[in-house]
C-alpha cells in the first residue's frame, strides 16, 4: 500500500489524536503503542512513537515507499476512563480486522468521543457509597460509615466544581482532602471509631491507576513516562496527606 504524502499526514494526525486520548484517560503507554500499531499496519505504515509526560511524538513510515510523516501531539488532562480504554482497543482491532477506510475510523472514533458520559450526579452518589464501603471493611462502626459518606459527597463535590473551572489539580487534591477529613472530624463528637472515619474519608483521593501504570512502564521499558507518572502520582498523594493533616492537627493535636 502506497499512501501520498498528504494521506500520511491524515493518518499521522488520526493517531496521535488517538494515541493522546488514550494516554490521557490512563492507559499504559506499552497498550497505547500496541493499538496504534495495530492501526498503523491496517494502514500500512510503522510507527515509531516517544511519549513524554505532557506531550507524544510520532512518526510515521509508509512501508511501500520512503515518505514519512512526523506529528507533535499533547497529551489532554481527561478523567481516568476505562470506556475509552475498552472501546478504542476495539476500534483498533475493527480497523485492523476489517481494513475501514480513514473517513469511517475518523466518523467511529469520534462517535465514541462523543457518547453521553455518566451523570457527575451518579457518579457522585457511587463514590460516596464506595468510600462508606471502606470504611465498613476497615472496621468502622455503622456511625463512622454514616459520616464517611456524607464526607465523600462534600468532599468529591468540592473536586468536581473545582475541576470545571480548571484549578490546578495540586490544588484541587488538597482542598478536596481538607473538605472530606473536616466533616469527618465530626466522628470526634459521637461514641464512633473516628480514626477509621478520618483516615478512610480521603480513600477516594488516592490516585490508584497512575501509580499501576508508572510501575507497568517502567517494568515494560517505558521508565520516562512511568517515572513521571509515579512522580505526579507521589505529589498528589503529599497533597492528600496534608489536607488531611490540618484537621487531625487542629482536633487531635497529633497525625494519628
Amino acid at each position: 500500500m502506497n499512501n501520498t504524502p498528504e494521506q500520511l499526514k491524515q493518518i499521522a494526525e488520526f493517531i496521535a489524536s488517538y494515541a493522546t486520548c488514550l494516554l490521557g484517560a490512563g492507559v499504559h503507554t506499552s497498550r497505547v503503542l500496541r493499538n496504534s500499531t495495530r492501526i498503523g499496519d491496517a494502514f500500512g505504515v510503522s510507527i515509531h512513537m516517544t511519549t513524554l509526560s505532557k506531550t507524544i511524538v510520532i512518526t510515521i513510515l509508509d512501508k511501500g515507499n520512503d515518505n514519512s510523516h512526523t506529528e507533535v501531539a499533547q497529551i489532554p488532562a481527561l478523567p481516568i476512563s476505562f470506556e475509552y480504554n475498552a472501546e478504542l482497543s476495539a476500534l483498533s482491532w475493527e480497523i485492523y480486522d476489517r481494513h475501514l477506510p480513514l473517513e469511517e475510523v475518523q466518523k467511529r472514533y469520534e462517535e465514541i468521543l462523543a457518547r453521553p458520559r455518566m451523570s457527575p450526579k451518579l457518579v457522585l452518589l457511587l463514590v460516596g457509597f464506595a468510600n462508606a464501603s471502606f470504611c465498613r471493611l476497615f472496621g468502622g462502626d455503622w456511625g463512622a460509615v454514616a459520616i464517611v459518606f456524607v464526607a465523600t459527597l462534600l468532599g468529591f463535590f468540592t473536586r468536581q466544581k473545582m475541576q470545571q473551572r480548571h484549578y490546578n489539580h495540586f490544588i484541587v487534591f488538597t482542598v478536596s482532602a481538607f473538605v472530606a477529613s473536616m466533616v469527618a472530624s465530626v466522628s470526634l463528637l459521637f461514641d464512633c471509631t473516628p480514626n477509621i472515619a478520618l483516615g478512610t474519608s480521603v480513600l477516594y483521593l488516592i490516585p490508584g491507576v497512575p501509580l499501576i501504570n508508572g510501575f507497568i512502564d517502567i517494568v515494560e521499558g517505558h521508565t520516562l513516562t512511568g517515572t513521571s507518572r509515579l512522580i505526579q502520582a507521589f505529589l498528589l498523594i503529599i497533597c492528600i496527606a496534608a489536607g488531611l493533616s490540618v484537621p487531625l492537627l487542629l482536633f487531635t493535636k497529633n497525625l494519628l
